[in-house]
Formats: structure tokens, C-alpha cells, sequence
């Protein structure tokens, strides 16, 4: 592994890096949602400026037994992101959101 990568045990959410620089990542969830049984989780995404964002994209996760789990690109720096499941339910850290930048 990487250096790159950091987790919220507290709210289940990892990222893990997959290259030396830092630019694929793994994210994975096993927070609210995924505790309350959601059926299918999204991963909601926008890079750059987290007051700002740019390519704001969703991510439909795949369940694995590490929890829910999607690999992606950093198109920027800085990512932030939040979750959202079929039933159109949040998960965004109480209106913080997560974020994750390549140091």
C-alpha cells in the first residue's frame, strides 16, 4: 500500500490509494446507509475547490465484503464526496461531507 489514503473508522469510510501518486483510489463505505440495509449505494463526487466543485459526478458502488466499494480517478487534487442510496437518503457527514486530497 501506498502512502497515500486515510479513513473515518467512525462513519466507515475509507480511501485507499492504488498508484504511487496518488491519482486511483479506492473508496470504501460501510457507514449509515450500508447499516441501515440500502439496497444499492452511490458515491456522489466533485474535484477542486470543496466550496466549488467541478466535475460533480455519481458512482454506483459495487457490494463487497469490506463494504461498498467503487475505484476512480482523481480528476483533480482534491476530492470531496458524500453517499447516497436508491431511495434518495444521505449520508454526507452531517452537511461536512468528506474530503480527500493528494499530498
Amino acid at each position: 500500500m501506498y502512502h497515500h489514503g486515510w479513513s473515518d473508522n467512525y462513519r466507515g469510510v475509507h480511501v485507499r490509494s492504488l498508484t504511487p501518486d496518488g491519482s486511483d483510489v479506492t473508496i470504501i463505505y460501510n457507514g449509515l446507509l450500508a447499516k441501515c440495509g440500502a439496497g444499492q449505494v452511490y458515491l456522489h463526487t466533485g474535484f477542486g475547490d470543496p466550496m466549488n466543485w467541478k466535475i460533480v459526478e455519481d458512482y454506483r458502488m459495487q457490494p463487497t465484503p469490506e463494504g461498498w466499494k467503487k475505484t476512480l480517478n482523481m480528476e483533480d487534487s482534491h476530492m470531496t464526496f458524500c453517499f447516497r442510496d436508491s431511495a434518495n437518503n444521505w449520508d454526507n457527514n452531517n452537511g461536512y461531507n468528506w474530503t480527500y486530497k493528494i499530498v
